[in-house]
Order: structure tokens, then sequence, then C-alpha cells
């Protein structure tokens, strides 16, 4: 039997898709990079995040010869003060992220995850003022219903996971209206989080409050690691990204928490009762609606 033929865009997609695949895997199982650092604090994993990850950032920039960005963004201070702010916003994430890992909070960050696209949506009518679907209220209505039985059960908001789907998906906005592309983004952001990370770095050291300095070569070593796993990471998704259909690229996000919640549950062994789950099950009703919204608004698009 005779193959049939291979569209000319089936190479390039076939490429997206394991670019994007391979950094949804790589952020979904963070978890046990993060784990690896249990005697080092959180702030401090992420102020050698932000250095070794401007280092290798850098490196590549130098690399590519991708400079032309520099002048016109220093320049500029109000495009400077809206970077350190999506700069401030994503070190409060990372942060607040390696912590809930390293307090045995996984599960609390993978919902965190799973509601991110909801409340970007949210925000999409609250400051772009963008109108919804019926589909997008629908979705928005199960996902809060979650959060609210979460809440009941509990007893409080789950503030981790709220804090994690409002931080990111604020920084999610500032990326998405910002001219610079994703790795002259995060030169920018280490660029401004540089002076402050190192000067912090270095008092604590002076003050022998630091946990790394001292350590094995294999803490040292899964320190540094930080720098290029988050940078080309980043890479394999914006490769991945321009390869791809939008709502494609939405659809495999789940990948990420989804893989963050199996590691919470049969690795770390977080409880994850019955109770729990329902709440879960609204808001994956709410991102399904939400997922099935997009691709057929994408399909009509496509077909138009």
């Amino acid at each position: 039997m005779a193959a049939w033929p291979r569209s000319d865009n089936a190479v390039p997609m076939n490429r997206g898709l394991a670019y994007a695949a391979l950094a949804y895997v790589a952020w979904g199982l963070f978890p046990l990079y993060f784990a690896m650092l249990a005697q080092v604090s959180p702030l401090e994993i992420v102020l050698h995040r932000s250095l070794w990850s401007l280092a290798v950032v850098l490196a590549l920039l130098a690399a590519l010869r991708r400079w032309d960005w520099i002048r016109p963004t220093l320049a500029d201070p109000r495009r400077l003060a809206l970077w350190g702010v999506s700069a401030l916003l994503l070190a409060g994430n990372w942060t607040l992220y390696v912590w809930a890992v390293l307090a045995h909070r996984v599960v609390d960050a993978s919902l965190g995850y799973f509601i991110n696209p909801l409340v970007s949506v949210l925000l999409a009518v609250l400051v772009l003022r963008e109108r919804l679907t019926r589909a997008q209220w629908i979705a928005v209505a199960l996902a809060a219903a979650g959060v609210a039985w979460l809440t009941w059960q509990a007893g409080q908001l789950p503030w981790i996971a709220l804090t994690l789907a409002a931080s990111f998906g604020l920084y999610g906005l500032m990326r998405k209206t910002a001219p610079l592309g994703a790795l002259e983004g995060l030169a920018v952001e280490t660029l401004l989080l540089a002076p402050l990370a190192a000067t912090v770095l270095a008092w604590w050291i002076a003050a022998g409050h630091s946990t790394v300095v001292g350590a094995g070569a294999a803490t040292w070593g899964w320190i540094v690691l930080s720098g290029p796993l988050t940078a080309f990471t980043l890479v394999l998704f914006a490769a991945g990204a321009r390869r791809l259909p939008l709502a494609t690229v939405g659809l495999m996000q789940y990948i990420s928490p989804t893989l963050q919640l199996a590691l919470g549950i049969w690795v770390f062994h977080e409880p994850f009762s019955a109770a729990r789950l329902v709440g879960f099950a609204l808001i994956w009703a709410g991102l399904a609606v939400y997922s099935l919204d997009s691709w057929r608004r994408a399909s009509r698009i496509t077909t138009a």
C-alpha cells in the first residue's frame, strides 16, 4: 500500500510538538530537581538561578549575535520600569514555587498552574477589555466553584495555588505586550535582578548565613545547572511555539501541572483526599470547556 504523501508543514509541526513537549515535561519534572537542593533556602536558590540564567542567556545571545535590542531597551526608562515589574513577578513566582516544593506542597503548586490559564482569561477581561464567549464564562465559573470547594474543605483559601496563578498570569500579561522575544526578555529580567541578587548573596556569605558556601561539589553542580535548565527549557518552548498553532500550545501546557500533581501524590506522597479530588475535578472540567472552545475557534479561523 502506498504511503500517504506528507504535507510541507509536517516536519516543522512534528519538530514543534517534540520541542514543546520536551519543554513542558522538563517544567513538570522541576520538583525532582529542586528536591535535590532541599538543604538550600528557597530564596538563595532563586538568587543563584537568576545569576546563572543570566550567564547562560548572555552566552546564547552572544553566539546568536542578537544585541540590537539592548540600546532601545536601556534607553527607555518607562520600558525598563515595566521590565523591572515583570522581573519581580518572575522572581516572586520562582521563590514561592521552590518554597512549595521544599515544603512538600507540590500538589498545591500544580493546582496553581492548572488555574493559571483561566486567571489569564480573567486578566484579559479586566485589563485588555476582551469579551469572553459563553464557554469561557462557564469555564471560569467551574474553576471558581472548584476553588470555593477547596476553600470550604480546607477552611482557608488555597493561597499557594492562587498566588502562583496570579503572579504568573500577570507576568504572562506583561510579556504578551512586551516587544522582546523570550531570550531577550529573560536577559533583561535577569540583568535587572542581578545587582539585587549579587548584593544579597554577598551579604549572606559575609554574614555566614549562606547555605551554599562550604557545600559539596554535588550541591554546587545542582545550583549551577539551574542556569542551563532555565534557559534551554525556554529555548525549547519558544522553538515549539513558533512551529505550532496557538491552540495546540494551549492544550500542551497542561503537561507540566499534570506531571507535578503525579509527582506530588506518588513520589512525594502528599495527601490527596477524595474531597480534594472534587475541587480539582471542577477545575479540570473548566479547563476542558476552555480548551475545547479555544480549539473550535482556532479551527474556524484556520478553515476560513
